[in-house]
């Protein structure tokens, strides 16, 4: 599950040096000196390059946000879907025989160098192809259970995020008990409906930037940092353009992609408005493990402030308006 850093643990240590040496460890190959940094907030991610011409990708992760047996999780669901013959691109068992390295305090994988292109939905079949690999995911993420990640349900996981809002002094004064009734209702609406659902390893993270399309070759799928156990339906609904009452066609596509694979349980669908306001607390909560971070307070200057609060709590109240009415039509039910 994910831990709390301290004041004091960060990126600092990470230099060129220790970069390229805990690497040429892991690996037990020589370097060159390139060190070429990849976008990438939450962890470091660096292009890495062997004296035998050999590029490789190094992600460095943010200490405190994953313990050692989260990071296990997610390196193990990677490598079924791997075993499953899907596109993903599988972090490198190191010299030791394990897949995480040490660099000085901070865990780090190796990944062999992949190129695509982030996919355009631009037809009825792309939502179809992104239907039938997400349901291959599943395949593999069925398999076995991963203890160490986050439980996605409103019981679990929100309760977890609103608490460390509140107890962590995020929340300001004027705009605490609002936070905290809307959620409650929140929590209190949602929970209910996942009595009985399937719960599996899920990616986590499904929009768009995480396809890649290669030609030639098709759909690979990429990142598997924020995967979770959760409902299938949770890995469908990031894709749609708008909430899922305006989405019914789209939604449809997917399911009938994903449905060549895998069963889908209809029912499930009710669950994608709650999911969107629980994914909204659970941004909230990232960002709060993110404040102390030098580059956050630069983007994000006006992160918990009165004013910040404020629309935030209105987007929440226009989420659970959605989800009130949706629950009393059965939209929900695309």
């Amino acid at each position: 599950m994910p831990d709390r850093p301290s004041p004091n643990e960060g990126f600092e240590s990470l230099t060129p040096d220790l970069i390229i040496g805990s690497v040429e460890r892991a690996l037990d190959r020589p370097m060159t000196g390139l060190t070429s940094p990849l976008p990438s907030y939450i962890n470091r991610v660096y292009e890495l390059e062997t004296r035998d011409g050999e590029r490789f990708v190094a992600k460095f992760y943010r200490p405190g946000r994953w313990n050692d047996e989260a990071l296990s999780d997610e390196h193990r669901f990677v490598l079924d879907c791997a075993a499953h013959e899907i596109p993903v691109v599988a972090p490198l068992e190191l010299a030791d025989g394990k897949t995480l390295g040490l660099a000085g305090t901070i865990r780090f994988a190796v990944y062999p160098k992949r190129w695509g292109r982030e996919i355009e939905i631009t037809g009825d079949e792309d939502y179809r192809r992104l239907g039938r690999l997400i349901a291959r995911v599943h395949l593999a993420g069925e398999e076995r259970k991963a203890p160490a990640r986050v439980v996605l349900h409103p019981l679990r996981s929100i309760e977890n995020d609103v608490r460390s809002l509140l107890d962590g002094g995020f929340v300001t004064s004027p705009y605490q008990d609002g936070f905290k009734r809307i959620c409650r209702e929140i929590i209190d609406l949602g929970a209910p409906l996942f009595d009985g659902v399937e719960m599996l390893r899920l990616h986590g993270d499904c929009h768009v930037k995480n396809f890649l399309d290669r030609p030639g070759e098709g759909l690979m799928i990429i990142d598997f940092d924020d995967m979770v156990t959760g409902p299938p339906v949770q890995d469908l609904w990031m894709l749609l353009p708008d909430h899922a009452a305006r989405c019914r066609y789209e939604m449809n596509l997917l399911v009938s992609g994903y449905e060549e694979f895998r069963e889908f349980d209809d029912r499930t669908l009710r669950l994608i408005e709650p999911l969107r306001a629980m994914r909204i607390i659970y941004f909230l909560s990232w960002c709060s493990r993110q404040k102390g971070d030098y580059k956050f307070r630069t983007l994000f200057p006006d992160w918990g402030s009165d004013w910040f609060w404020s629309n935030e709590i209105k987007d929440l109240e226009q989420q659970l308006v959605i989800v009130r009415n949706d629950l009393r039509s059965g939209a929900g039910n695309v």
